[in-house]
């Protein structure tokens, strides 16, 4: 059986993961709520190490980095009023860095995104965040769709274990991994650290 391939090398895509020169930074949902809320994330100090290194990489290149928040309800889980809603200190916005809320899992879904990539310019964007099968991956399709070359960054990016239809438990790491392949087929390059970005 002949070794399987993505339809973007199949197309001929260039797979070099995008240029910090090149490209604006989207960090999503780096959030208390994924650290000692109701959702902790296996792993979560360990990418949340490497969205930090992605992000000191990013300005010393002086690549523009956007900021995404979800907001939940009040009282609940993503309350940006409250502590877990809060970006964590460890990839927080630094000057005029932008933060853009979102209500949706897709960053581009009711909030103004699009417009202040348009206002950047660059047509490549490098994803990192929360959580790879649900905001990182429906913000990446949805980028596609708008014309953006994605790369994610997959040490920078984490889930959670989830109930498997029919029984069992798909640990995070599997979904992880499964999401970025997904992703990797046609809507993103894959990086496995942020070394792997070209200046």
């Amino acid at each position: 059986m002949a070794e399987p391939k993505t339809l973007l090398s199949l197309s001929g895509a260039d797979m070099t993961p995008g240029a910090l020169s090149k490209s604006t930074i989207i960090s999503i949902d780096c959030q208390y709520e994924y650290v000692d809320g109701m959702l902790p994330l296996p792993g979560v100090t360990e990418a949340l190490a490497e969205v930090r290194r992605l992000l000191e990489r990013a300005r010393s290149a002086g690549a523009p980095i956007i900021h995404i928040a979800h907001k939940g309800a009040p009282g609940g889980a993503f309350d940006r009023t409250a502590a877990n809603g809060q970006i964590v200190d460890a990839a927080a916005p630094i000057g005029e860095e932008k933060v853009i809320e979102k209500p949706l899992p897709n960053a581009f879904a009711k909030t103004n995104l699009a417009d202040a990539l348009k206002e950047i310019g660059r047509k490549e964007l490098i994803v990192c965040g929360f959580m790879t099968h649900m905001c990182i991956s429906s913000t990446v399709r949805a980028a596609l769709d708008l014309g953006y070359r994605n790369t994610v960054v997959a040490s920078a990016a984490g889930t959670r274990d989830l109930p498997k239809a029919g029984g069992g438990v798909i640990d995070a790491r599997s979904l992880h991994d499964a999401s970025l392949a997904a992703l990797a087929d046609r809507f993103a390059i894959i990086a496995g650290t942020s070394d792997d970005l070209p200046d």
